[in-house]
């Protein structure tokens, strides 16, 4: 079903019309979007990437975003599942499965999706232990601009996950090493008992330094369904 809509999108740029919040609507998230979404607030200055924002309240859930030098917060507008969406003030939109950044907009650089062969080996932190996990996943990308020659779908990326010797006692170091369309290694820092990773540094595209992330105020858990006997 994603190919329906990539298909779609190729051809809008053809005629010069989309834009990377067009292909995070329609490839990565099912639920509608609206436009002001990607919008920056009326305070941004043009060409500045995010304006101090206030601490979030305890209750909010967001995320510290740095890319090179340039900072936000973005706090949780949309979430299905381990699926959700941040805003910054700025209109910079990061799309997120569990702690992996799958897809971003509002950047010169767009992440537009990421499909895995398989499941993801960064769900399955508890079971690695000090073993190594292979993966493969499918990635998008394309410039913020509407030149369809700048876009590129279906690039391949293999990439090995460790865990690493912990740089805390309590902490978890894990390194994922990608090469394939392109090359790069992404780190998360996670709890050594709970396995929730609290930093990480992602790749979102080539040309872009990583993407710093970290939980300043995590989603609630769902809650556990009970099945009450007959």
């Amino acid at each position: 079903m994603r190919g329906i809509p990539t298909l779609f999108l190729l051809l809008l740029a053809a005629c010069g019309e989309t834009t990377g919040a067009d292909v995070l609507r329609a490839v990565v998230w099912p639920i509608p979007l609206p436009a002001s979404l990607f919008e920056a607030t009326p305070a941004e200055r043009e060409g500045e990437w995010d304006a101090p924002a206030a601490d979030p309240s305890p209750s909010e859930p967001a995320l510290a975003l740095s890319l090179g030098s340039r900072r936000a917060v973005a706090t949780l507008v949309q979430e299905e599942g381990e699926r959700r969406l941040w805003r910054t003030p700025g209109g910079v939109v990061v799309a997120t499965e569990g702690a992996r950044v799958v897809a971003t907009a509002g950047l010169r650089r767009v992440l537009a999706a990421t499909r895995f062969e398989g499941a993801d080996p960064l769900a399955r932190l508890p079971e690695l232990g000090e073993g190594e996990w292979r993966g493969t996943r499918v990635v998008d990308v394309m410039r913020s601009s509407t030149d369809p020659s700048r876009m590129e779908f279906g690039l391949r990326l293999d990439c090995r996950l460790r865990a690493a010797p912990p740089e805390a006692e309590d902490t978890l170091l894990v390194e994922e090493s990608c090469r394939g369309a392109a090359r790069f290694t992404n780190r998360f820092w996670a709890d050594a008992r709970s396995y929730a990773v609290f930093r990480s540094e992602q790749w979102v595209g080539e040309g872009l330094p990583p993407l710093v992330v970290e939980v300043l105020a995590a989603p609630a858990a769902p809650a556990e369904v009970i099945t009450l006997p007959r």
